[in-house]
């Protein structure tokens, strides 16, 4: 075992080879050497995605929705216990007689507080108990909640989002009921955006 590794010492310390493992490790170092260059030379030539960069060129995605000036109805929730619901002062201007809520009407609204709760009597007629929502007719654009910043809306213009201040007649939790500071035709920006930031239109 001894003499048989003793032979390979002797015969690696030859000239010859002592040249062959001279000549493997040059072209171990050299094989690497090249890959690396090729590695780092297509990582130059790659153009690597940046979505800063690229909504900057392009205009960043947004959705959009057209609005038209139109007949429509907000939502306004009630609660009805035995044909009579109770609503803050904030509230009640919301509310009139023969005002639908689903299938049935409200008969009647207080100008008083009530002594007892603090709060206005509405009464209705053949409701059923339980949550219901009274319908506001209204006429403008109807624009949805998650479109509103306050009472500023964001609109194309020229390929770049632009504010608009608007005024708000009413509002439930889905739409924004506007009757003033829009165009019929308007494009509604829906997604995050800021004034006079470039857009792309995805939908």
């Amino acid at each position: 075992m001894f003499m048989q590794i003793e032979d390979i010492v002797k015969k690696l310390k030859t000239k010859k080879s002592k040249n062959i493992i001279y000549l493997l490790i040059f072209v171990v170092f050299g094989g690497w050497f090249a890959y690396r260059f090729y590695t780092v030379a297509h990582e130059r030539n790659t153009d690597v995605f940046n979505i800063i960069r690229n909504d900057a060129e392009y205009g960043t995605p947004v959705e959009i929705m057209q609005i038209h000036e139109t007949d429509g109805i907000l939502y306004e929730p009630i609660t009805i216990k035995n044909n009579k619901a109770y609503v803050s002062s904030a509230r009640v201007k919301m509310f009139r007689a023969n005002q639908q809520v689903g299938n049935c009407k409200i008969t009647s609204v207080s100008k008083n507080l009530d002594l007892y709760t603090g709060m206005y009597v509405i009464k209705t007629s053949k409701c059923d108990d339980g949550l219901q929502y009274a319908q506001i007719q209204g006429h403008g654009f109807f624009v949805p909640v998650s479109a509103m910043h306050g009472n500023i809306v964001y609109v194309v213009n020229s390929g770049v989002a632009r504010m608009k201040e608007v005024k708000i007649s009413g509002r439930d939790l889905q739409n924004v009921l506007i009757i003033s500071g829009l165009q019929d035709g308007d494009k509604i920006i829906l997604s995050n955006v800021k004034d006079n930031q470039k857009i792309k239109i995805v939908k």
